[in-house]
């Protein structure tokens, strides 16, 4: 079975126009360890990449054991304009929390 993002931690996602930010909170300090380690820009633009070319950025808050996610162009425009049921991308973090995490990352 492979480790997911939703095995170490959850995510809260939030919109700024077209751009869409989501954290990602450990549950403990070694899923903190593992997060920080394994889930890069590169691996949430992957995920994302059906949705927006980007870019991601990636910010660390290791005082929260958090990593926030900067998504642009994910909304369909924004929320003004978009024809997504969900146009605020809420259930954007329940995909970042699917992400899969490499094989043999100690959990």
């Amino acid at each position: 079975m492979s480790l997911r993002v939703y095995d170490l931690g959850h995510a809260r996602a939030g919109d700024k126009g077209n751009t869409s930010n989501i954290s990602v909170t450990a549950y403990d300090q070694a899923g903190w360890e593992v997060l920080r380690r394994e889930l890069t820009a590169a691996r949430v633009a992957a995920a994302f990449a059906h949705l927006t070319a980007g870019p991601v950025r990636r910010y660390e808050l290791p005082g929260l054991r958090a990593l926030n996610f900067v998504i642009e162009g994910a909304l369909g425009g924004g929320v003004t304009r978009s024809l997504a049921i969900d146009p605020h991308g809420k259930a954007l973090s329940a995909l970042m929390l699917t992400i899969p995490l490499p094989e043999g990352t100690p959990g």
